[in-house]
């Protein structure tokens, strides 16, 4: 674990700015791929995102007021670019009603994928939730992130996260009832 005051003091000093980023870029890249990749699905669109939640994070570094944890910022900035592009993406595929299935089939077709046949199941319920709920589900059980943390990232509170999060475990049972 990084110690955070002292990547905060590198970054405000010109000289040291580079390196502090890129030991943060080093410590976070993992977490933020997995979360991104959670939610955009395939790993190309994976790594479009997280090229562009790191340069987005480059540019505003200036911005950072410490007043969260480094890691809470970044995953704002990761989950606010997943969100954009996923909604970039249906605007663009032009297929309303489809796609959920579209973009599960993109998951199966993805050569990166290697789970069996109820994980592609599981995945697919997942997406199948609205994006925002989708985050969520995926940052408290793939994560174990804690609701207080959820809070400062998404800027919801407590109480609509757990509804959320309640919410989305009822949706994703009811598809592997109804796909059972």
């Amino acid at each position: 674990m990084i110690d955070e005051a002292r990547i905060i003091a590198q970054l405000k000093d010109d000289s040291q700015r580079e390196k502090a980023f890129n030991t943060l870029v080093h410590e976070y890249q993992e977490i933020l791929y997995w979360q991104i990749r959670r939610l955009v699905l395939t790993h190309e669109d994976a790594d479009d995102v997280m090229q562009n939640t790191f340069l987005k994070a480059w540019m505003a570094l200036d911005d950072f007021r410490a007043e969260s944890k480094i890691s809470t910022w970044f995953f704002r900035i990761a989950i606010n670019e997943s969100l954009s592009f996923l909604e970039k993406k249906k605007r663009s595929t032009d297929i309303t009603s489809g796609t959920d299935d579209f973009l599960s089939s993109q998951l199966l077709a993805d050569p990166y994928f290697d789970g069996d046949e109820t994980q592609a199941l599981f995945q697919e319920a997942i997406d199948r939730l609205p994006d925002k709920q989708k985050a969520v589900f995926n940052m408290k059980y793939f994560q174990e992130m804690k609701y207080e943390d959820m809070s400062q990232i998404l800027g919801t509170s407590i109480g609509a996260l757990k509804a959320s999060y309640h919410h989305a475990v009822k949706k994703i049972t009811d598809f592997f009832q109804q796909n059972d």
